[in-house]
Parts: C-alpha cells; structure tokens; sequence
C-alpha cells in the first residue's frame, strides 16, 4: 500500500478582512490537472501548500497568510504534549477524573460520558485527535498552560502558531481572539511527522499511528480511500465544515478556504486530491525512468 498523510479544517474568515494580502501564485507549472485552476477561481480567500516529502517540491498559494487554527491547533497541543512525555515532565498514564464543568459541546465524547470519568492523559490526547474531543483538549490546555504549550510550540520550530483560547470559549471568540496557524507550517508539521523529527522518532511514531486511528474520515480521506491503491491515511479532521487542511501520500498538502467556497466545494474535495495523488505518482515514476536511465 502507499502510504498517505492527511488532514481537515474547518476555517470560517471573512474574505473582506484579506483584500489587501498579496495574492502569490501558485509556482509549479508542471500541475497539469487544473488545480491551480480551479484554486484561482475559487470566491472568497484560499491558502495552498503542498510538498513532495521525496523530492523537497512545494507548490503554494499564500502559504503563510495566518488563518484561524479550528481544531488543527489540537495537533500542536499533541505534539507539546508528546514533548514533555519525553522529556519526563508528563506522564501518560495518569489519571485525570472529567469534571463537568469541564465539559463542552460538540465534538467528543467525554462530555456525554459520567461525571467523574477517569481517563489518562494518553487517552485524553488519542480522544482529542481520533473524535476531535473539544472536552479532552480543554483538559490537556488547563493541565499544560496555554502560554507553556505556546512556548512548547516555538521550541518545536513552530512559530507563526499561536493557542490563544480553549476550545468552544465563546466568550472570546466574539472578541475576535482566535487560535492561529499558517498552511505551509502545518505542512512543516506533517513534514517532521513523516521525517521522524517531531519530538523523537518514537514520538513522531506514536503521533502517526493515533492520527491513523481518525474516526472522522469523511470528505478527502472518504475520496482517497477508495482509490486502487488502498492508501494508508494519518489525518486530522473536522466534521462540521467543509473547509480542508490535508497531507498525504509522502506529501504535504494543506488547503484553506474561506466561508465563501462552501457552494463548490462538494464536487472540488473529491478531484483535487485525486489529481494531486495522480500528479505525485506521475512524478515518482518519472524518477523511476530517469535513475533506470542512469
């Protein structure tokens, strides 16, 4: 099978605040499938980023606009938190009970689950990535330090992410304060996964296989999945949005979208990825030829 790596955002922006960025073009001219196409009609702002982990080849379109994180900043509280279990400062297997106050709508499952309920922190970061669990996250920011995780995600390398609340904080989102990523670090993100380099290779290793274990795998990995080649997908994904970050296939691909793309996305998540899939195996095989010429 192929190997693939993949992920999904929701990303809600108002298109008007962006008028005034630079509007980059996508750089890689051998992308025959129109994909560069159908990006630059889009309505509303998109943010592109796509590398072939294989050869160093990235292909962009505002690669680090800042955007609103959604549930793709749990991926960094993932990586703090597998930072400090190496380190010796955390320890997975202790047991933390779910208090209802705790507790908040939407994705996950602890917040229908018992008051009391004693979960690890191993199985609070698993729930956060595989159900997207809102509660589990909260729990692993109180339990952490949201300005200690920030300093954790500067010391990975990562430094235009920026948590600044707890998931569902109503409060402050009507304030405008939002958790914050960029497309080509979150491919930088997936990168270091597929390297090794994210934390430990164990570590890197340990992230991947819950990332594989995604239970939310409709939209782009729904599409792949179904393709001859049976890819294997680490993903991470929302499902109340069909705006998309992804990486796959010894690539990193990341797409952001503004609330204006919603009416052409249905028919658009399910031949991108396959003509960029196709575009990387073409690629491949071109190697393959040139190295037997050698």
């Amino acid at each position: 099978r192929g190997t693939a790596f993949m992920g999904a955002v929701p990303l809600l922006i108002d298109a008007e605040r962006f008028q005034t960025m630079e509007n980059e073009k996508i750089s890689d001219k051998r992308l025959d499938y129109s994909i560069k196409e159908r990006l630059e009609s889009l309505p509303g702002l998109v943010s592109f980023f796509y590398q072939n982990l294989e050869t160093g080849e990235t292909i962009s379109l505002r690669p680090r606009q800042r955007l609103m994180a959604a549930s793709v900043i749990k991926l960094y509280v993932m990586a703090e938190a597998f930072r400090r279990i190496e380190a010796g400062e955390l320890n997975p297997d202790l047991l933390i009970a779910a208090q209802r106050k705790d507790c908040v709508p939407s994705c996950g499952a602890i917040t229908y689950l018992h008051e009391g309920l004693e979960v690890t922190v191993m199985d609070l970061i698993t729930l956060m990535i595989i159900f997207s669990d809102n509660t589990a996250t909260n729990i692993l920011i109180d339990l952490m330090g949201m300005e200690k995780i920030n300093e954790g995600i500067r010391s990975l390398g990562f430094q235009d992410v920026h948590l600044r609340r707890k998931m569902f904080d109503l409060e402050k989102s009507r304030l405008g304060i939002q958790n914050i990523i960029t497309a080509e670090e979150t491919g930088g993100f997936f990168q270091k996964l597929y390297e090794g380099t994210l934390v430990s290779q164990k570590a890197s290793e340990q992230m991947l296989t819950i990332l594989k274990c995604q239970q939310l795998n409709g939209k782009i990995p729904f599409y792949l999945k179904a393709l001859e080649e049976e890819p294997e997908i680490a993903h991470k994904r929302i499902r109340e949005s069909p705006m998309m970050w992804g990486s796959f296939l010894a690539g990193s691909l990341s797409l952001y979208a503004s609330a204006e793309m919603k009416p052409t996305l249905p028919g658009l998540r399910g031949s991108w990825p396959k003509s960029l899939w196709s575009f990387f195996k073409e690629q491949r095989k071109e190697r393959q030829n040139e190295n037997c010429q050698h």
